[in-house]
């Protein structure tokens, strides 16, 4: 089956066998684009085509199979160079603006080849911003008068956030706020240049009474596509919807170094509608992320910014080398609700899906599915703990007593996680790691064709992030506080997730 996914004037995302494979294709798949003198090979689900004439009909032959669709038009194409953004200047900010301000509505933005230093670039409705092969933007290593996005803007929007509150932070180096109808697009690579500069010293303090910049933010958005782009080298998280609604992001590679600090590949937050598909993601801490803000803590209690996260898809994609492949939580206080896993691939990740909340956060993390998906090498795959310990006080008895504590509007809630079909290959620490709280169990979680094998030169090591467990290895399904559905075959795998002094 072939589908054709985030189109533009100038690309479009072609999706091979989407709805029997995974990342990878089980045998390499030529193709022809009709229309184009354009033809490859593919060993992906995700095939990126640029170069194309708006406003035209193409045919992709694959597989015995066709898929036609048509390009969009274009209300006119500028040429960054035309607007003084070039190789040679330390700062293509200005020249940037200038030439998003001349892209008429419904226009494109050309970056030419080469790259280009910048601090961070805005850009507005109604465009198509390409960054084709060989075009870099590449962010300056000094962020000497780098712009501030505000907690809150004039209208009292949240723009400024960090973990899940409101806080001022530098902008990133490509910045939407506000925007409809806007596509970015390209073979061309993002560096956000946290290995520059000194982003990666300081991630969890300010500097300038600011906190670190994402790399791509996405602020109060509707109806935007990304496709294509390489994002990498982020200073904080790397891609970072925020109160977006609408959203598809398509065949995107996402790169950051293993040891970079906090640098999550993908975040939605409090966002509706999602759609990521085709997803290659390798970074240094959880790479995908979905979020709903949190309750403040302490003498910030502040909860008026949260908002739910509900109705995301994730398909296709392929999840490296971080924290956790497919995460929800721990800023979920909005709501987490309605999200599909299905035909994906973790590698190497210290979890694979993974939920994790604790006291205080209130919010539900619910509706949740995975299905047809390869874990391999995962230290932890089925992860699920309401004793996360976040924040400055979550190694306090509050926070991780495990006697019950009063159930209120700020004790959290998951419930109805199904996972099904899952193979799990090179498990080092545990199958799956459950544990609710005792004053709120995990509910309705449903477990069912399961297939799990370990590693046999691993070590022991933590499951879960909470204070009073034991390390394991090689241990089944782990469980406490949960009520928990399985089959016959992984009733004999379940096992008690004892506390420890």
């Amino acid at each position: 089956m072939l589908s054709a996914l985030a189109i533009t004037p100038y690309t479009v995302t072609i999706m091979i066998r989407a709805d029997t494979e995974r990342y990878h294709l089980t045998a390499p798949v030529p193709w022809r684009l009709v229309g184009a003198d354009i033809s490859g090979v593919s060993n992906i689900v995700p095939v990126f085509i640029e170069g194309l004439t708006p406003d035209t009909t193409y045919v992709f032959t694959a597989d015995d199979a066709t898929v036609s669709f048509k390009t969009l038009p274009c209300a006119g194409l500028i040429d960054a160079a035309d607007y003084g953004v070039s190789e040679t200047e330390p700062d293509n900010a200005s020249a940037f603006a200038v030439a998003i301000a001349a892209v008429p509505k419904g226009g494109t933005l050309r970056v030419p080849k080469g790259q280009f230093s910048s601090r961070p670039i805005f850009l507005k409705s109604d465009m198509t911003f390409w960054l084709p092969a060989g075009a870099t933007i590449a962010a300056v290593a000094d962020r000497t008068d780098w712009p501030i996005l505000p907690e809150h803007d004039d209208t009292d929007r949240v723009i400024g956030t960090w973990e899940g509150l409101p806080a001022a932070s530098f902008a990133s180096p490509v910045t939407a706020i506000g925007c409809n109808n806007l596509a970015i697009t390209g073979r061309g690579r993002l560096d956000g240049g946290g290995d520059r500069g000194d982003w990666w010293a300081w991630p969890k303090e300010t500097r300038q009474g600011a906190r670190r910049p994402r790399t791509l933010f996405l602020a109060h958005c509707t109806d935007t596509l990304l496709s294509g782009i390489t994002v990498c080298n982020s200073p904080s998280w790397t891609v970072h919807p925020f109160r977006c609604e609408g959203l598809t992001a398509a065949a995107l590679r996402i790169e950051n170094p293993a040891d970079s600090p906090n640098t999550d590949g993908f975040d939605p937050e409090s966002c509706i509608n999602i759609q990521m598909r085709g997803l290659h993601i390798s970074v240094g801490d959880d790479c995908i992320a979905v979020k709903a803000g949190k309750r403040g803590t302490g003498d910030d209690t502040r909860i008026n910014h949260v908002a739910p996260t509900r109705h995301l898809t994730i398909a296709n994609c392929l999840m490296e080398d971080g924290h956790g492949a497919v995460v929800m939580g721990s800023e979920m206080s909005g709501d987490i609700t309605d999200v599909e896993i299905a035909r994906c691939e973790f590698k190497g990740t210290d979890r694979g899906l993974r939920i994790k909340t604790r006291r205080g956060r209130g919010g539900q993390v619910a509706r949740i599915s995975i299905h047809d998906v390869v874990m391999d090498g995962v230290g932890t795959a089925l992860a699920v703990n309401a004793f996360y310990f976040c924040d400055a006080d979550g190694k306090s008895d509050a926070v991780q007593s495990r006697n019950p504590a009063p159930v209120d509007d700020t004790t959290p809630l998951i419930t109805d996680i199904t996972v099904d079909q899952i193979h799990l290959r090179g498990v080092r620490h545990a199958a799956g790691a459950f544990l609710g709280l005792p004053e709120a169990p995990l509910r309705g979680l449903r477990l069912s064709k399961v297939t799990v094998d370990y590693d046999a030169d691993a070590d022991d090591g933590e499951t879960l992030m909470a204070c009073h467990l034991p390390r394991a290895r090689h241990a089944g399904l782990l469980h406490r506080y949960a009520q928990i559905e399985t089959d016959a075959a992984l009733t004999a795998m379940l096992e008690d997730l004892m506390d420890v002094s």
